[in-house]
Protein backbone atom coordinates (compact mmCIF):
# COMPACT_ATOMS: atom_id res chain seq x y z
CA UNK A 1 0.00 0.00 0.00
CA UNK A 2 1.58 3.23 -1.09
CA UNK A 3 1.23 6.47 0.85
CA UNK A 4 -0.74 9.35 -0.50
CA UNK A 5 1.20 11.77 -2.63
CA UNK A 6 1.81 15.15 -1.08
CA UNK A 7 -0.23 17.88 -2.74
CA UNK A 8 1.60 20.23 -5.03
CA UNK A 9 2.26 23.59 -3.40
CA UNK A 10 -0.22 26.21 -4.44
CA UNK A 11 0.93 29.33 -6.23
CA UNK A 12 1.04 32.57 -4.32
CA UNK A 13 -1.53 35.26 -5.03
CA UNK A 14 1.18 37.38 -6.64
CA UNK A 15 2.13 34.61 -9.04
CA UNK A 16 -1.49 33.80 -9.86
CA UNK A 17 -2.27 37.43 -10.65
CA UNK A 18 0.73 37.70 -12.96
CA UNK A 19 -0.25 34.41 -14.63
CA UNK A 20 -3.81 35.65 -15.16
CA UNK A 21 -2.61 38.92 -16.69
CA UNK A 22 -0.20 37.12 -19.01
CA UNK A 23 -2.86 34.56 -19.96
CA UNK A 24 -5.35 37.31 -20.80
CA UNK A 25 -2.79 39.18 -22.87
CA UNK A 26 -1.80 35.95 -24.63
CA UNK A 27 -5.45 35.25 -25.44
CA UNK A 28 -5.98 38.77 -26.79
CA UNK A 29 -2.77 38.55 -28.82
CA UNK A 30 -3.78 35.15 -30.24
CA UNK A 31 -7.24 36.39 -31.23
CA UNK A 32 -5.85 39.56 -32.80
CA UNK A 33 -3.18 37.57 -34.61
CA UNK A 34 -5.71 35.10 -35.95
CA UNK A 35 -8.11 37.81 -37.11
CA UNK A 36 -5.36 39.90 -38.71
CA UNK A 37 -3.86 36.83 -40.41
CA UNK A 38 -7.23 35.84 -41.85
CA UNK A 39 -7.85 39.41 -42.95
CA UNK A 40 -4.43 39.61 -44.63
CA UNK A 41 -4.97 36.29 -46.40
CA UNK A 42 -8.42 37.37 -47.53
CA UNK A 43 -7.03 40.64 -48.86
CA UNK A 44 -4.22 38.90 -50.72
CA UNK A 45 -6.64 36.37 -52.19
CA UNK A 46 -8.83 39.23 -53.33
CA UNK A 47 -5.89 40.77 -55.13
CA UNK A 48 -5.01 37.40 -56.64
CA UNK A 49 -8.60 36.98 -57.81
CA UNK A 50 -8.54 40.41 -59.49
CA UNK A 51 -5.30 39.51 -61.26
CA UNK A 52 -6.79 36.14 -62.14
CA UNK A 53 -9.86 37.68 -63.81
CA UNK A 54 -7.65 40.05 -65.81
CA UNK A 55 -5.38 37.20 -66.85
CA UNK A 56 -8.42 35.14 -67.83
CA UNK A 57 -9.69 37.90 -70.10
CA UNK A 58 -6.28 38.19 -71.79
CA UNK A 59 -6.10 34.43 -72.22
CA UNK A 60 -9.47 34.35 -74.02
CA UNK A 61 -7.96 36.33 -76.92
CA UNK A 62 -4.94 34.07 -77.20
CA UNK A 63 -6.47 31.53 -79.67
CA UNK A 64 -6.94 34.27 -82.27
CA UNK A 65 -3.19 34.88 -82.28
CA UNK A 66 -2.11 31.26 -82.35
CA UNK A 67 -0.99 29.30 -85.33
CA UNK A 68 -4.09 27.11 -85.55
CA UNK A 69 -2.51 24.85 -88.10
CA UNK A 70 -0.21 23.27 -85.57
CA UNK A 71 -1.31 20.80 -83.02
CA UNK A 72 0.26 20.34 -79.62
CA UNK A 73 3.02 17.72 -79.75
CA UNK A 74 2.74 14.79 -77.38
CA UNK A 75 4.40 14.86 -73.96
CA UNK A 76 2.77 18.05 -72.68
CA UNK A 77 4.88 20.41 -74.83
CA UNK A 78 3.42 23.46 -76.54
CA UNK A 79 3.70 24.69 -80.12
CA UNK A 80 6.59 26.99 -80.76
CA UNK A 81 4.18 29.76 -81.69
CA UNK A 82 2.40 29.47 -78.31
CA UNK A 83 2.56 32.76 -76.46
CA UNK A 84 0.89 34.24 -73.38
CA UNK A 85 0.99 37.96 -74.06
CA UNK A 86 0.78 40.18 -70.95
CA UNK A 87 0.70 37.32 -68.44
CA UNK A 88 2.82 37.23 -65.25
CA UNK A 89 5.51 34.68 -64.52
CA UNK A 90 3.96 31.45 -63.30
CA UNK A 91 0.58 32.07 -64.89
CA UNK A 92 -0.90 28.88 -66.34
CA UNK A 93 -3.20 29.08 -69.38
CA UNK A 94 -5.24 26.28 -70.93
CA UNK A 95 -7.56 26.73 -73.92
CA UNK A 96 -8.85 24.77 -76.84
CA UNK A 97 -7.99 25.37 -80.53
CA UNK A 98 -10.60 25.37 -83.29
CA UNK A 99 -10.24 21.64 -83.75
CA UNK A 100 -10.80 21.01 -80.01
CA UNK A 101 -7.17 20.30 -79.19
CA UNK A 102 -6.18 21.65 -75.72
CA UNK A 103 -3.20 23.97 -75.66
CA UNK A 104 -1.58 24.56 -72.20
CA UNK A 105 1.53 26.07 -70.74
CA UNK A 106 2.98 28.48 -68.21
CA UNK A 107 5.82 30.95 -68.02
CA UNK A 108 8.68 30.02 -65.74
CA UNK A 109 10.90 32.51 -63.93
CA UNK A 110 13.28 32.67 -66.94
CA UNK A 111 10.41 33.69 -69.25
CA UNK A 112 10.33 30.35 -71.07
CA UNK A 113 7.06 28.65 -71.86
CA UNK A 114 6.77 25.28 -70.12
CA UNK A 115 4.28 22.57 -70.85
CA UNK A 116 2.03 20.77 -68.38
CA UNK A 117 1.92 17.14 -67.45
CA UNK A 118 -1.17 15.07 -68.04
CA UNK A 119 -2.04 15.11 -64.32
CA UNK A 120 -1.74 18.87 -64.16
CA UNK A 121 -3.79 19.28 -67.34
CA UNK A 122 -6.49 16.92 -66.04
CA UNK A 123 -6.74 18.87 -62.77
CA UNK A 124 -7.26 22.14 -64.67
CA UNK A 125 -9.74 20.79 -67.22
CA UNK A 126 -11.81 19.26 -64.40
CA UNK A 127 -12.84 22.75 -63.25
CA UNK A 128 -16.39 23.92 -63.97
CA UNK A 129 -16.35 26.85 -66.44
CA UNK A 130 -18.52 29.15 -64.31
CA UNK A 131 -16.04 32.02 -63.94
CA UNK A 132 -15.66 31.54 -60.12
CA UNK A 133 -12.09 31.47 -58.72
CA UNK A 134 -11.10 28.31 -56.87
CA UNK A 135 -8.01 27.01 -55.13
CA UNK A 136 -6.54 23.90 -56.76
CA UNK A 137 -3.42 21.98 -55.79
CA UNK A 138 -1.56 21.20 -59.04
CA UNK A 139 0.77 18.22 -58.83
CA UNK A 140 4.46 19.28 -58.59
CA UNK A 141 3.48 22.97 -58.83
CA UNK A 142 1.64 23.58 -55.54
CA UNK A 143 -1.52 25.56 -54.78
CA UNK A 144 -2.97 27.72 -57.54
CA UNK A 145 -5.93 30.03 -57.82
CA UNK A 146 -7.89 28.82 -60.87
CA UNK A 147 -10.78 30.22 -62.94
CA UNK A 148 -12.45 28.48 -65.90
CA UNK A 149 -14.64 30.31 -68.44
CA UNK A 150 -16.50 29.27 -71.57
CA UNK A 151 -16.16 31.48 -74.70
CA UNK A 152 -18.88 32.33 -77.20
CA UNK A 153 -17.77 29.61 -79.61
CA UNK A 154 -18.12 26.94 -76.89
CA UNK A 155 -14.41 26.49 -76.14
CA UNK A 156 -13.13 26.43 -72.56
CA UNK A 157 -10.34 28.65 -71.25
CA UNK A 158 -8.66 27.96 -67.88
CA UNK A 159 -6.29 30.42 -66.19
CA UNK A 160 -4.35 29.81 -62.96
CA UNK A 161 -2.09 32.02 -60.83
CA UNK A 162 0.23 30.53 -58.17
CA UNK A 163 -0.48 31.12 -54.46
CA UNK A 164 3.13 30.68 -53.38
CA UNK A 165 3.52 34.41 -52.89
CA UNK A 166 0.39 34.62 -50.74
CA UNK A 167 1.44 31.64 -48.64
CA UNK A 168 4.96 33.04 -48.19
CA UNK A 169 3.62 36.44 -47.20
CA UNK A 170 1.15 34.97 -44.69
CA UNK A 171 3.84 32.70 -43.18
CA UNK A 172 6.25 35.61 -42.76
CA UNK A 173 3.47 37.65 -41.18
CA UNK A 174 2.65 34.86 -38.71
CA UNK A 175 6.33 34.52 -37.72
CA UNK A 176 6.58 38.25 -37.11
CA UNK A 177 3.36 38.18 -35.09
CA UNK A 178 4.57 35.31 -32.93
CA UNK A 179 7.94 36.95 -32.23
CA UNK A 180 6.32 40.28 -31.40
CA UNK A 181 3.68 38.56 -29.20
CA UNK A 182 6.31 36.57 -27.26
CA UNK A 183 8.44 39.65 -26.66
CA UNK A 184 5.35 41.62 -25.68
CA UNK A 185 4.25 38.91 -23.23
CA UNK A 186 7.71 38.81 -21.64
CA UNK A 187 7.68 42.57 -21.18
CA UNK A 188 4.09 42.41 -19.90
CA UNK A 189 5.00 39.66 -17.42
CA UNK A 190 7.92 41.71 -16.08
CA UNK A 191 5.78 44.84 -15.76
CA UNK A 192 2.91 42.87 -14.22
CA UNK A 193 5.28 41.36 -11.64
CA UNK A 194 6.54 44.80 -10.65
CA UNK A 195 3.06 46.33 -10.54
CA UNK A 196 1.48 43.40 -8.65
CA UNK A 197 4.32 43.38 -6.12
CA UNK A 198 3.88 47.11 -5.56
CA UNK A 199 0.11 46.84 -5.24
CA UNK A 200 0.35 43.90 -2.81
CA UNK A 201 2.83 45.56 -0.45
CA UNK A 202 -0.03 46.69 1.82
CA UNK A 203 -1.17 43.05 2.04
CA UNK A 204 2.39 42.06 3.00
CA UNK A 205 2.31 44.64 5.78
CA UNK A 206 -1.04 43.29 6.98
CA UNK A 207 0.39 39.75 7.00
CA UNK A 208 3.48 40.97 8.87
CA UNK A 209 1.27 42.53 11.53
CA UNK A 210 -0.68 39.28 11.91
CA UNK A 211 2.59 37.32 12.16
CA UNK A 212 3.94 39.57 14.91
CA UNK A 213 0.71 39.18 16.86
CA UNK A 214 0.84 35.39 16.40
CA UNK A 215 4.33 35.35 17.94
CA UNK A 216 3.21 37.23 21.06
CA UNK A 217 2.78 35.21 24.29
CA UNK A 218 -0.98 35.65 24.46
CA UNK A 219 -1.57 32.58 26.62
CA UNK A 220 -0.29 33.99 29.89
CA UNK A 221 0.11 37.16 31.83
CA UNK A 222 -1.31 40.58 31.09
CA UNK A 223 -2.00 41.07 27.41
CA UNK A 224 -1.48 44.40 25.64
CA UNK A 225 -1.68 44.01 21.87
CA UNK A 226 -0.13 47.21 20.56
CA UNK A 227 0.35 45.83 17.06
CA UNK A 228 -2.04 47.31 14.52
CA UNK A 229 -2.21 47.55 10.74
CA UNK A 230 -0.92 51.00 9.64
CA UNK A 231 -3.63 53.54 8.93
CA UNK A 232 -2.67 53.87 5.26
CA UNK A 233 -3.46 50.15 4.83
CA UNK A 234 -6.99 50.38 6.28
CA UNK A 235 -8.72 52.32 3.51
CA UNK A 236 -12.21 50.75 3.17
CA UNK A 237 -12.30 51.78 -0.50
CA UNK A 238 -9.77 49.04 -1.34
CA UNK A 239 -9.90 45.29 -0.78
CA UNK A 240 -6.58 45.25 1.10
CA UNK A 241 -7.77 48.17 3.21
CA UNK A 242 -10.91 46.22 4.13
CA UNK A 243 -8.74 43.28 5.25
CA UNK A 244 -6.49 45.58 7.29
CA UNK A 245 -9.45 47.33 8.91
CA UNK A 246 -11.09 43.98 9.74
CA UNK A 247 -7.82 42.70 11.26
CA UNK A 248 -7.56 45.80 13.46
CA UNK A 249 -11.11 45.25 14.70
CA UNK A 250 -10.33 41.59 15.42
CA UNK A 251 -7.18 42.55 17.34
CA UNK A 252 -9.19 45.04 19.36
CA UNK A 253 -11.77 42.40 20.27
CA UNK A 254 -9.06 39.87 21.11
CA UNK A 255 -7.26 42.37 23.33
CA UNK A 256 -10.49 43.19 25.17
CA UNK A 257 -11.32 39.51 25.63
CA UNK A 258 -7.81 38.64 26.85
CA UNK A 259 -7.80 41.59 29.23
CA UNK A 260 -11.13 40.51 30.66
CA UNK A 261 -9.89 36.94 30.95
CA UNK A 262 -6.70 38.06 32.71
CA UNK A 263 -8.66 40.17 35.17
CA UNK A 264 -10.96 37.23 35.88
CA UNK A 265 -8.02 34.86 36.37
CA UNK A 266 -6.32 37.38 38.62
CA UNK A 267 -9.43 37.63 40.78
CA UNK A 268 -9.72 33.84 40.94
CA UNK A 269 -6.05 33.47 41.89
CA UNK A 270 -6.35 36.17 44.48
CA UNK A 271 -9.42 34.44 45.89
CA UNK A 272 -7.65 31.07 45.95
CA UNK A 273 -4.62 32.59 47.63
CA UNK A 274 -6.71 34.44 50.20
CA UNK A 275 -8.97 31.45 50.84
CA UNK A 276 -6.01 29.11 51.17
CA UNK A 277 -4.30 31.47 53.56
CA UNK A 278 -7.43 31.88 55.64
CA UNK A 279 -8.11 28.13 55.75
CA UNK A 280 -4.73 27.31 57.26
CA UNK A 281 -5.68 28.60 60.72
CA UNK A 282 -9.02 26.77 61.14
CA UNK A 283 -7.51 23.57 59.74
CA UNK A 284 -4.68 23.79 62.25
CA UNK A 285 -7.27 24.28 65.01
CA UNK A 286 -9.27 21.27 63.83
CA UNK A 287 -6.17 19.08 63.86
CA UNK A 288 -5.22 20.39 67.31
CA UNK A 289 -8.63 19.72 68.83
CA UNK A 290 -8.74 16.26 67.26
CA UNK A 291 -5.37 15.40 68.80
CA UNK A 292 -6.48 16.92 72.12
CA UNK A 293 -9.62 14.78 72.24
CA UNK A 294 -7.60 11.66 71.56
CA UNK A 295 -5.25 12.53 74.47
CA UNK A 296 -7.98 13.12 77.06
CA UNK A 297 -7.62 10.96 80.15
CA UNK A 298 -9.91 8.04 80.43
CA UNK A 299 -11.20 5.58 77.92
CA UNK A 300 -13.10 7.00 74.98
CA UNK A 301 -15.66 5.03 73.03
CA UNK A 302 -14.24 3.31 69.99
CA UNK A 303 -16.57 5.25 67.69
CA UNK A 304 -15.26 8.53 69.06
CA UNK A 305 -11.65 7.42 68.61
CA UNK A 306 -12.31 6.38 65.02
CA UNK A 307 -14.20 9.62 64.33
CA UNK A 308 -11.43 11.76 65.76
CA UNK A 309 -8.86 9.79 63.76
CA UNK A 310 -10.82 10.46 60.58
CA UNK A 311 -11.15 14.15 61.46
CA UNK A 312 -7.41 14.44 62.00
CA UNK A 313 -6.63 12.52 58.78
CA UNK A 314 -8.99 14.63 56.69
CA UNK A 315 -7.70 17.83 58.30
CA UNK A 316 -4.15 16.78 57.46
CA UNK A 317 -5.21 16.05 53.85
CA UNK A 318 -7.02 19.37 53.55
CA UNK A 319 -3.99 21.17 54.98
CA UNK A 320 -1.77 19.59 52.33
CA UNK A 321 -4.25 20.58 49.60
CA UNK A 322 -4.45 24.14 50.89
CA UNK A 323 -0.66 24.38 50.99
CA UNK A 324 -0.46 23.19 47.38
CA UNK A 325 -3.07 25.70 46.23
CA UNK A 326 -1.35 28.50 48.13
CA UNK A 327 1.98 27.59 46.56
CA UNK A 328 0.49 27.67 43.05
CA UNK A 329 -1.13 31.03 43.74
CA UNK A 330 2.21 32.46 44.92
CA UNK A 331 4.04 31.04 41.91
CA UNK A 332 1.43 32.56 39.61
CA UNK A 333 2.15 35.91 41.22
CA UNK A 334 5.89 35.43 40.68
CA UNK A 335 6.82 35.35 44.36
CA UNK A 336 8.05 33.00 47.05
CA UNK A 337 11.35 31.83 45.50
CA UNK A 338 14.64 32.23 47.34
CA UNK A 339 17.33 32.01 44.69
CA UNK A 340 20.71 30.41 45.44
CA UNK A 341 23.03 27.79 43.96
CA UNK A 342 21.64 24.29 44.43
CA UNK A 343 23.30 20.93 43.69
CA UNK A 344 20.69 18.98 41.76
CA UNK A 345 22.62 15.72 42.14
CA UNK A 346 22.57 16.03 45.95
CA UNK A 347 18.83 16.67 45.88
CA UNK A 348 18.36 13.54 43.77
CA UNK A 349 20.35 11.46 46.28
CA UNK A 350 18.18 12.67 49.18
CA UNK A 351 14.93 12.23 47.23
CA UNK A 352 15.74 8.62 46.29
CA UNK A 353 16.69 7.83 49.89
CA UNK A 354 13.36 9.20 51.11
CA UNK A 355 11.52 7.28 48.37
CA UNK A 356 13.03 4.01 49.67
CA UNK A 357 11.34 4.66 52.99
CA UNK A 358 8.01 5.93 51.59
CA UNK A 359 7.67 3.17 48.96
CA UNK A 360 9.46 0.00 50.04
CA UNK A 361 7.40 -2.07 47.59
CA UNK A 362 9.08 -0.26 44.64
CA UNK A 363 12.66 -0.62 43.38
CA UNK A 364 14.40 2.77 43.46
CA UNK A 365 17.59 3.41 41.47
CA UNK A 366 19.88 6.43 41.22
CA UNK A 367 21.85 6.89 37.97
CA UNK A 368 24.81 9.28 38.23
CA UNK A 369 27.01 7.42 35.74
CA UNK A 370 27.25 10.38 33.38
CA UNK A 371 28.37 12.64 36.22
CA UNK A 372 30.95 10.09 37.45
CA UNK A 373 32.39 9.81 33.95
CA UNK A 374 32.66 13.59 33.73
CA UNK A 375 34.28 13.75 37.17
CA UNK A 376 36.78 11.00 36.27
CA UNK A 377 37.75 12.86 33.10
CA UNK A 378 38.32 16.15 34.96
CA UNK A 379 39.79 14.90 38.26
CA UNK A 380 43.50 14.15 38.77
CA UNK A 381 44.63 10.57 39.21
CA UNK A 382 43.74 9.04 42.57
CA UNK A 383 41.11 11.71 43.34
CA UNK A 384 37.81 10.16 42.27
CA UNK A 385 34.46 11.28 43.68
CA UNK A 386 31.96 8.49 44.04
CA UNK A 387 29.01 10.83 43.74
CA UNK A 388 30.31 12.49 40.58
CA UNK A 389 30.67 16.17 39.77
CA UNK A 390 28.02 18.50 41.24
CA UNK A 391 25.27 19.79 38.99
CA UNK A 392 24.72 23.37 40.12
CA UNK A 393 21.56 25.24 39.19
CA UNK A 394 20.25 28.55 40.46
CA UNK A 395 16.91 28.40 42.25
CA UNK A 396 14.94 27.73 45.39
CA UNK A 397 16.27 24.56 47.03
CA UNK A 398 13.03 23.85 48.85
CA UNK A 399 10.93 24.15 45.68
CA UNK A 400 13.36 22.10 43.56
CA UNK A 401 13.32 19.43 46.24
CA UNK A 402 9.52 19.49 46.00
CA UNK A 403 9.81 18.87 42.24
CA UNK A 404 11.74 15.66 42.90
CA UNK A 405 9.42 14.59 45.71
CA UNK A 406 6.31 15.13 43.56
CA UNK A 407 7.76 13.25 40.59
CA UNK A 408 8.79 10.29 42.72
CA UNK A 409 5.46 10.34 44.57
CA UNK A 410 3.65 10.35 41.24
CA UNK A 411 5.64 7.29 40.15
CA UNK A 412 4.90 5.51 43.43
CA UNK A 413 1.15 6.22 43.46
CA UNK A 414 0.42 5.47 39.79
CA UNK A 415 2.52 2.33 39.30
CA UNK A 416 1.97 -1.16 40.77
CA UNK A 417 4.25 -2.65 43.44
CA UNK A 418 7.51 -4.02 42.08
CA UNK A 419 7.92 -1.21 39.57
CA UNK A 420 11.49 0.00 39.08
CA UNK A 421 11.96 3.78 39.19
CA UNK A 422 15.27 5.26 37.99
CA UNK A 423 16.33 8.84 38.77
CA UNK A 424 19.12 10.13 36.51
CA UNK A 425 20.98 13.44 36.61
CA UNK A 426 23.23 14.64 33.78
CA UNK A 427 24.47 17.68 31.91
CA UNK A 428 23.55 18.51 28.32
CA UNK A 429 25.29 21.65 27.11
CA UNK A 430 24.33 24.53 29.38
CA UNK A 431 21.40 22.59 30.86
CA UNK A 432 21.03 20.32 33.86
CA UNK A 433 18.83 17.34 32.99
CA UNK A 434 16.81 15.37 35.53
CA UNK A 435 15.01 12.22 34.35
CA UNK A 436 12.57 10.08 36.32
CA UNK A 437 11.85 6.85 34.42
CA UNK A 438 9.71 3.89 35.44
CA UNK A 439 8.70 0.60 33.80
CA UNK A 440 5.06 0.96 34.80
CA UNK A 441 1.92 0.84 32.63
CA UNK A 442 2.53 4.21 30.99
CA UNK A 443 0.27 7.24 30.53
CA UNK A 444 -2.71 7.10 28.14
CA UNK A 445 -2.74 9.72 25.37
CA UNK A 446 -5.95 11.54 26.47
CA UNK A 447 -4.39 12.20 29.88
CA UNK A 448 -0.92 12.94 28.53
CA UNK A 449 -2.08 16.10 26.72
CA UNK A 450 -3.43 17.64 29.96
CA UNK A 451 -1.06 16.04 32.44
CA UNK A 452 0.28 19.32 33.84
CA UNK A 453 -3.10 20.99 34.16
CA UNK A 454 -4.39 21.64 37.64
CA UNK A 455 -6.69 18.98 39.11
CA UNK A 456 -5.93 16.59 36.24
CA UNK A 457 -6.15 12.98 37.48
CA UNK A 458 -5.68 9.60 35.91
CA UNK A 459 -8.74 8.20 37.72
CA UNK A 460 -11.89 9.48 39.32
CA UNK A 461 -10.66 8.98 42.88
CA UNK A 462 -10.22 12.06 45.08
CA UNK A 463 -8.47 10.52 48.07
CA UNK A 464 -4.78 10.16 48.73
CA UNK A 465 -4.96 6.42 49.13
CA UNK A 466 -6.17 5.59 45.64
CA UNK A 467 -5.63 8.72 43.62
CA UNK A 468 -4.43 12.29 43.90
CA UNK A 469 -5.69 15.86 44.00
CA UNK A 470 -4.23 16.56 40.56
CA UNK A 471 -1.96 19.37 41.80
CA UNK A 472 1.37 17.54 42.14
CA UNK A 473 2.45 17.71 38.50
CA UNK A 474 0.92 21.18 38.15
CA UNK A 475 3.23 22.33 40.95
CA UNK A 476 6.17 20.61 39.23
CA UNK A 477 5.41 22.44 35.99
CA UNK A 478 4.95 25.78 37.77
CA UNK A 479 8.19 25.48 39.75
CA UNK A 480 10.24 24.36 36.72
CA UNK A 481 8.79 27.17 34.59
CA UNK A 482 9.50 29.72 37.33
CA UNK A 483 13.15 28.61 37.22
CA UNK A 484 13.35 29.14 33.45
CA UNK A 485 13.28 25.42 32.68
CA UNK A 486 11.11 22.96 30.78
CA UNK A 487 9.50 19.61 31.52
CA UNK A 488 8.51 16.93 29.00
CA UNK A 489 6.90 13.53 29.36
CA UNK A 490 7.11 10.30 27.37
CA UNK A 491 4.23 8.06 28.43
CA UNK A 492 5.37 4.91 26.62
CA UNK A 493 4.36 1.82 28.62
CA UNK A 494 7.43 0.27 30.23
CA UNK A 495 9.52 3.43 29.76
CA UNK A 496 7.51 6.35 31.11
CA UNK A 497 9.96 9.25 31.49
CA UNK A 498 9.63 12.75 32.92
CA UNK A 499 12.48 14.97 31.74
CA UNK A 500 13.25 18.26 33.50
CA UNK A 501 15.77 20.69 32.00
CA UNK A 502 17.09 23.64 34.04
CA UNK A 503 19.73 26.24 33.19
CA UNK A 504 23.08 25.48 34.77
CA UNK A 505 24.53 28.06 37.11
CA UNK A 506 26.51 30.59 35.11
CA UNK A 507 24.55 30.10 31.88
CA UNK A 508 22.85 33.03 30.17
CA UNK A 509 19.36 31.73 31.05
CA UNK A 510 20.05 31.13 34.73
CA UNK A 511 18.50 33.37 37.40
CA UNK A 512 20.92 35.72 39.17
CA UNK A 513 22.07 34.38 42.52
CA UNK A 514 20.36 36.13 45.42
CA UNK A 515 17.46 37.48 43.36
CA UNK A 516 14.16 37.84 45.16
CA UNK A 517 11.20 36.26 43.45
CA UNK A 518 10.99 34.57 40.04
CA UNK A 519 9.10 34.87 36.78
CA UNK A 520 5.42 34.04 36.74
CA UNK A 521 4.71 30.37 36.20
CA UNK A 522 1.94 30.97 33.67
Amino acid sequence: MTGSRPGRPRWTLRRRLVAVVVALLATVAAVMGLVSTLALRSSLLGQIDDRLQAASRRAEAAPDRLDRGRAQPPGGSVPPAFGLPGQDVGTVSVFETADGTPVAGYLDESGQVQGLTDDQLDALLAQTPDGEPRTVDLPDLGPYRVVAVESDDGSTSVTAIPLAGVTSTVDDYVVVEVVVAVLGLLVAAALATVLVRRELRPLDRVAATATRVAEMPLSRGAVDIRERVPEEDTDPATEVGQVGSALNRVLGHVESALTARHESETQVRRFVADASHELRTPLASIRGYAELVQRLPGDLPDDVVRAMGRVESEARRMTSLVEDMLLLARLDAGRDLDVEEVDLAALAVDAVADAHVAGPDHAWRLDLAALRDAADDDAPAGDEDDDGAPVLVVGDEHRLRQVLVNLLSNARVHTPPGTTVVVAVAREGDRAVLRVRDDGPGIPEPLRSRLFERFARGDASRNRAAGSTGLGLAIVHAVVTAHGGTIDVDGTPGATTFTVRLPLAGSTDALPVGAAGAPAAG
